[in-house]
């Protein structure tokens, strides 16, 4: 829920934790106080309870937390469905605006969330959760993950092949072969599902087929990126996708005597920047006009990352062109004289 910035009058930092919930209480005057609850409905009622006790309006509130993934989950369910105003602020911002700190408790960290709420108004952006088969979709795709990654580390049982008799790894190899196939028909299982969704979910499937067209872009990653952007509502235009996945490049200068070279961030979504990384040179090898452009680069001695790094920017100014003109992508190189 939106409102206006000079609306809020009450500011109630939470530090959320897997069981808990510490709760700091921010109201006119710097006037503070403390809550600890559990982590579930009945906790965060708790809260709503001493609200009205205390006879704090509460569209005069505003909610704000860290993003702490799944432990989240319940308080942005609960507000969300009491259409309260909640602020899920990154853990690293709220860390930062800090200054100087010693020690640390989470009681201390939900004063810091109310007063980083309070100071830093300007910046507020509703929060708004995931329609629910993009909540599923992130889910399954984390878990698809995880079962890839199993998979992985069980085929490298093989290596012991040739060092150990095989009487040794007869047994070894039998249970492996078993476990392998279980995780293979689990990963069948999770992508029918997660096509099942996109192909009931209208928004989805249009996505879908709109960020498949663009060369080099697979279902994978169009199924990450859409997750990750929540259908593409968290982020206004390409160039704020690129920051938040590692490939915009920044400044390094001071002065006359600081001249570092442009270069990219180390924070950065990670799973992110190696799927565009992967897109990257397949769309380098199979697609003419970014091949042509990667091999004009190096020619003029650019280095081959850099390059790369720039393939990924076009990739991702394509995704965010087709979806929102929700036009599929055109070649018109092969049209070129």
């Amino acid at each position: 829920m939106k409102k206006k910035e000079n609306s809020f009058k009450t500011f109630v930092g939470i530090d959320i934790s897997k069981k808990t919930l510490d709760i700091c209480i921010l109201t006119e005057g710097n006037n503070v106080a403390y809550l600890k609850e559990t982590n579930d409905k009945n906790g965060i009622k708790a809260i709503f309870t001493y609200l009205k006790v205390k006879k704090i309006e509460l569209v005069s509130v505003l909610f704000c937390c860290e993003n702490t993934g799944v432990y989240t989950m319940p308080l942005s369910l609960y507000l969300s469905e009491k259409q309260q105003s909640y602020w899920v602020a990154p853990a690293i911002e709220i860390k930062r605006s800090k200054g100087i700190s010693r020690g640390k408790s989470d009681k201390i960290d939900a004063k810091d969330i109310a007063f980083y709420a309070m100071t830093n108004l300007y910046k507020y952006k509703p929060y708004a959760l995931p329609e629910r088969d993009l909540q599923e979709l992130k889910v399954l795709f984390t878990e698809r993950e995880k079962v890839i990654q199993c998979i992985k580390q069980l085929d490298t049982s093989s290596e012991n092949e040739g060092f150990y008799g095989k009487d040794i790894l007869k047994s070894v190899l039998k249970i492996n072969m078993s476990a392998v196939e279980g995780l293979k028909k689990s990963l069948a299982h999770i992508e029918k599902r997660m096509k099942e969704i996109t192909s009931k979910n209208e928004v989805i499937k249009e996505q879908m087929s709109l960020i498949t067209s663009i060369p080099g872009i697979g279902q994978n990653t169009a199924w990450y990126l859409i997750v990750t952007t929540n259908g593409f509502k968290n982020f206004s235009e390409w160039r704020k996708l690129a920051c938040y996945a590692g490939v915009a490049p920044f400044e390094y200068s001071s002065g006359t005597s600081v001249k570092g070279r442009t270069k990219v961030h180390s924070l950065a979504d990670k799973k992110m920047k190696s799927l565009l990384h992967m897109c990257a040179l397949t769309t380098i090898k199979n697609n003419a006009e970014l091949k042509e452009y990667y091999t004009r680069k190096r020619e003029e001695g650019k280095p081959s990352m850099l390059v790369l790094n720039n393939v990924k920017c076009k990739l991702l100014s394509r995704v965010f062109a087709v979806v929102k003109r929700k036009q599929p992508f055109v070649n018109i190189f092969k049209y070129a004289a």
